[in-house]
């Protein structure tokens, strides 16, 4: 399963949101049911970004969420969240 968590950042933000969310996917790459994850921004609006992992199974998706190292990094950040569904089944692939 992928999760894709979008967030919208103002510019002025944008080089603490990067770190702040590189210490994020560390901790959850240290998750078990990790398999990638990648931090992106649009080319066409610069404010608006993705945080985009890849799971083993939702079960693994959600525990991770739950963890303190990971809260602690993910809570603040939080707040920038567009707030959508963000946990996709893979139904094709090549």
């Amino acid at each position: 399963m992928i999760a894709i968590t979008r967030y919208r950042v103002p510019g002025e933000d944008s080089d603490d949101f990067a770190g702040r969310m590189g210490a994020v996917l560390a901790a959850l790459a240290a998750s078990p049911g990790f398999r990638s994850g990648r931090l992106a921004r649009t080319v066409d609006d610069p404010e608006l970004w993705a945080l985009v992992t890849e799971w083993d199974g939702a079960g693994h998706y959600r525990r991770a969420l739950g963890a303190y190292e990971v809260r602690l990094q993910f809570i603040p950040l939080a707040a920038m969240a567009v707030d959508e569904p963000g946990a996709y089944e893979v139904v094709s692939s090549a």
